[in-house]
Parts: C-alpha cells; sequence; structure tokens
C-alpha cells in the first residue's frame, strides 16, 4: 500500500482505491484468480455463465479465485484450478501446469490472474458451477472457433479477453 493510497470502499471481493489521480479496483483480503487452458480431444472447453457487470452472459475459459473461501488461506493455485474445473466443466485434470501471471485490464483492475494448462482431463461430472451459477458448458473444436465466438456475438453473448487469445493466427 501506498502512502497516498485511499480506500474509497471494501467489500468482501474488491476494494476500489484512489492513488493520486488513479482510480482502480483490487482484490480484498489477498484473494487472486486462476483461469484454465483445457484442451480435450482438440476441443477447447469454454464456459458461459450470466455477468452482472456487463449484463449479458460471457463466454470464458474455466477460472475462479484462490483463497477465496473463509479458511481458505491455505489454498494453492493448482488446487483451486483443479476444483474450479470440475465444479464448473465436469472435468477432473491430471495435471495442472502454470503457464504464467498476467493482466487483463491493468489501467483498471490491479488483479492479475494465473493461467494454468490442465493435462489428462477425464469428464467426471456435467459441471455447470456451484449452486446459481447455472454454467453452460461449451467444447469447441479449435479450428472452429472463430465461428462459434461469432455466432455467440451475434446472440448477444460477451467474449471475454482471454478467448482472444485463440482466435489470433487462426
Amino acid at each position: 500500500m501506498s502512502d497516498d493510497e485511499q480506500v474509497m470502499w471494501a467489500g468482501r471481493f474488491v476494494t476500489a482505491v484512489k492513488q493520486g489521480q488513479w482510480e482502480y479496483v483490487r482484490r480484498s483480503r489477498g484473494i487472486s484468480a486462476v483461469v484454465i487452458e483445457a484442451i480435450v480431444a482438440g476441443k477447447l472447453v469454454l464456459v458461459e455463465q450470466q455477468r452482472v457487470p456487463i449484463g449479458a452472459p460471457c463466454l470464458e475459459l474455466p477460472a475462479g479465485l484462490v483463497g477465496d473461501d473463509e479458511g481458505g488461506e491455505g489454498d494453492t493455485i493448482a488446487r483451486a484450478a483443479m476444483r474450479e474445473l470440475e465444479e464448473e466443466t465436469g472435468y477432473r485434470a491430471g495435471r495442472i501446469e502454470t503457464v504464467g501471471e498476467f493482466y487483463s485490464s491493468p489501467g483498471m483492475v490491479s488483479e492479475a490472474f494465473t493461467l494454468v494448462r490442465a493435462h489428462d482431463c477425464v469428464k467426471v461430472g456435467e459441471g455447470g458451477g456451484v449452486h446459481g451459477e447455472n454454467i453452460v458448458v461449451h467444447e469447441v473444436a479449435l479450428d472452429s472457433l472463430a465461428d462459434f465466438v461469432a455466432k455467440k456475438r451475434s446472440e448477444g453473448v460477451g467474449i471475454d479477453v482471454r478467448v482472444m487469445a485463440y482466435l489470433v493466427g487462426r
């Protein structure tokens, strides 16, 4: 925390901060995020869920928070990634590989997320998330991803920035 940092508002999950002329949001309580790339039999596993901030469903890579539950201080990126992948998509990863840390909107949000790659995935359930999330799982062949994204966009579905990485150069 910088000397000139002023907390404008703090909630359970986010904190609004002013530092000099900058206003931004950060995660509260040291919570971090993990985003999961799972490619199974040449298909990218995506999730679609309602997102209140954009007022629409959004197409995304599976993701979740690390250490967000009470008593979650000992949570790890790998453990959170495995838990979230299974909850959201019904896939259980045999192994998690860390790709790196990234920032999705560093001019407005200080949050970083760790991108991981899920290997040796086995379908063990339907997914859909925890109570109230109503997540729809999509398995999309990489060579038809651009068409799938265009179709979803035409239906009014928002497209998370991370999906862009799979569209570039295809």
